[in-house]
């Protein structure tokens, strides 16, 4: 940031009083602009013949590999809604949002995830601009070594762990910062 949004006038990057970290602070008007980690809202959306929703992305980064519909949460909306929305915006799907199902941060990308249970209203389903190609899939069927993020792949995982046992936990998870795509089963 070089200049100020509120007046235009130039920003400096320093620590204001009180404060512990560097923001962009306009000494003109005195305003103090604060970054914020993005929060990315997503659903994995269960069919009930337990198969679930993934997309073949269309768009860099990781182009051509799946994920389940999940994006940047937009203003004024919940992390449901915004993982209700990004599934109609990647799947073509309307989901009933069902709970939360993992909470991951990536620190290092100032990230956080907040992936949601979702249950597919109807089997209907279609690419959109950001999809290549949508299906339902069944968890032997899941191309573990095409998932395009750590976040997904350990979203899945944790899933259908659950499933497995009957149980509808919230994860937490905290990704380290290097971490390659090769690493993601950390």
């Amino acid at each position: 940031m070089n200049f100020c949004p509120q007046c235009g006038h130039p920003v400096r990057l320093r620590v204001p009083e009180g404060d512990h970290v560097s923001r962009h602070v306009c000494d003109h008007c005195g305003a103090i602009h604060y970054r914020n980690p993005k929060v990315i809202v997503g659903c994995l959306g269960e069919w009930h013949d337990g198969r679930v929703l993934m997309c073949r992305r269309a768009i860099e980064p990781r182009l051509g590999y799946w994920t389940f519909p999940a994006g940047f949460m937009e203003m004024a909306e919940t992390t449901a809604q915004g993982a209700a929305r990004e599934a109609f915006e990647e799947g073509g799907v309307e989901v009933e949002i069902d709970g939360l199902l993992a909470v991951i941060n990536v620190p290092h990308v100032s990230q956080v995830y907040v992936i949601h249970r979702g249950r597919l209203i109807s089997a209907d389903h279609h690419p959109t601009a950001e999809t290549s190609e949508t299906r339902l899939l069944h968890e032997a069927e899941i191309p573990w070594d095409r998932i395009a993020f750590p976040t997904i792949y350990h979203s899945l995982k944790f899933f259908f762990a659950d499933r497995a046992v009957g149980r509808s936990d919230v994860h937490h998870l905290d990704l380290p910062a290097g971490l390659k795509f090769k690493d993601q089963r950390l």
